[in-house]
């Protein structure tokens, strides 16, 4: 197994010993292993790459075990956390357990008991590399490159629904991989031997929708020169994709609901229904529950379809893998090129890091095949890659910025709530008065503004 494929194990201990001796134990048995002396450490190194296990002291200075198992169940539910304990606080980890923590080992411990422990965290939360019937090694994934936590965190729950039927509603803006996680999430399945068939909700009129998902019989409409199965039946024992679910017109969501329900179609112009066996996974960039006030979605369909859902961040948000999808589209596309092209200038990269990049991962692979096409030298320089952004860069806010930003926004917000009332935002923010009106005052805030009228 090589370096990039063994299973992540984060350990937090304060006691240096203990911790040592467990980074052995866990590093001979082919695990990457990293350590932290504190649950702060440990919060930080999560945010910087995701483990796929956390082993953690429940008792430690400064933040206990408790305190970080909260922290990484606010960002990272579905990271399984393994607590030790002394004999004394079996009950606190007992009761541990009942708040979600994956399971407890009780010191000394065997180090048989620590690696079927985490072995059975890693397969329970579907981070074996070899785990799945699609074959191993990440395989189901590959196309989906990333260091970036919040993502890590989409594909971990990503791997775990892969194993049931339960329908999966992906969310994220136009370019983001929508289609990319669900054929991954058909790749890990026990389907994966099925076909995956995909279709754009909003690209196709409405009569024509109808014949493509459910199919249509010779004759029953003008053009109908021959049978068709449609999509539903060519998904039989596969994966069904429906991109742009929130732009499908609400008499066919009335037809979709049904055959979802029944699991049968029935062909336009037939009188006969089919049974399917299908998994239905589907995509939009619009907001549902929106839609379903306004009336133009079915409530009980996002109820059918949202049994599982994931919120894909846009390419703004995991900045930190621009550099590496970039480097990976340019080996791809150097290939299509025939072009020896081996990287950008580090000035490129630069611009492209802090470019705001509206159209997401795809609008970074077309700025990338631009950049290929163009190329007359190994190295892409700076002038290249923006011609190819066309000047939408954005300049990347400084640390400074980006917390003046935040605060203004965050003190909007608490006088919103309080329509202006300065006392209760202020004891909601943990702030004396005092306190809280410099800070009014820094970003010329008038509580006024938000009384209400």
């Amino acid at each position: 197994m090589n370096a990039a494929s063994r299973p992540r194990i984060l350990v937090v201990d304060d006691d240096p010993d203990l911790l040592r001796l467990i980074e052995i134990r866990l590093a001979a048995s082919g695990y990457a292993v990293t350590t932290a002396a504190s649950g702060e450490r440990a919060l930080a190194q999560i945010s910087a790459a995701r483990p796929h296990v956390v082993v953690t002291d429940l008792r430690m200075g400064g933040m206990d075990g408790m305190a970080l198992f909260e922290a990484i169940r606010a960002g990272h539910p579905t990271l399984p956390v393994i607590v030790l304990t002394a004999h004394g606080t079996i009950p606190d980890a007992v009761a541990a357990v009942k708040l979600g923590v994956f399971g407890y080992l009780t010191k000394p411990f065997e180090p048989r008991g620590l690696l079927a422990e985490v072995e059975r965290a890693l397969a329970t939360a579907g981070s074996l590399p070899d785990a799945g019937s699609a074959g191993g090694g990440g395989e189901w994934r590959r196309d989906l490159i990333t260091r970036n936590a919040a993502m890590e965190d989409v594909l971990a729950k990503a791997r775990l629904v892969a194993e049931s039927d339960a329908s999966v509603l992906i969310y994220g803006e136009s370019g983001t991989g929508k289609e990319l996680i669900a054929q991954a999430i058909h790749k890990a399945s026990p389907r994966h031997e099925g076909a995956f068939v995909a279709i754009n909700c909003g690209a196709i009129p409405e009569p024509l929708l109808e014949s493509e998902l459910f199919g249509h019989m010779k004759g029953s409409f003008t053009g109908a020169v021959r049978d068709h199965k449609g999509l539903f039946r060519t998904a039989d024992r596969g994966t069904l994709f429906l991109d742009e679910i929130g732009d499908m017109p609400l008499a066919l969501q009335v037809k979709l609901l049904r055959a979802l329900q029944e699991k049968q179609v029935r062909p336009v112009g037939s009188a006969e229904s089919h049974a399917v066996d299908v998994r239905v996974i589907s995509a939009t960039h619009r907001n549902l529950e929106a839609e379903m006030a306004a009336g133009r979605f079915r409530e009980d369909l996002y109820y059918r379809l949202n049994v599982v859902g994931l919120a894909l961040p846009p390419l703004a948000e995991r900045r930190e893998d621009i550099p590496l999808l970039a480097n990976h589209f340019l080996s791809v596309l150097a290939g299509k090129y025939r072009k020896t092209v081996n990287g950008f200038a580090p000035e490129a990269v630069e611009l492209m890091v802090a470019a705001s990049w509206p159209g997401n991962v795809r609008q970074l692979y077309n700025v990338v095949e631009q950049s290929i096409a163009l190329a007359t030298t190994p190295i892409i320089p700076v002038s290249l890659a923006q011609q190819s952004i066309q000047n939408q860069q954005a300049e990347f806010a400084s640390f400074e910025d980006a917390r003046r930003r935040f605060e203004r926004d965050y003190l909007t917000q608490l006088l919103k709530i309080t329509e202006g009332n300065v006392t209760q935002a202020a004891r909601l923010a943990k702030r004396n008065r005092t306190e809280f009106y410099k800070l009014l005052g820094r970003h010329q805030l008038d509580p006024k503004l938000f009384k209400s009228r």
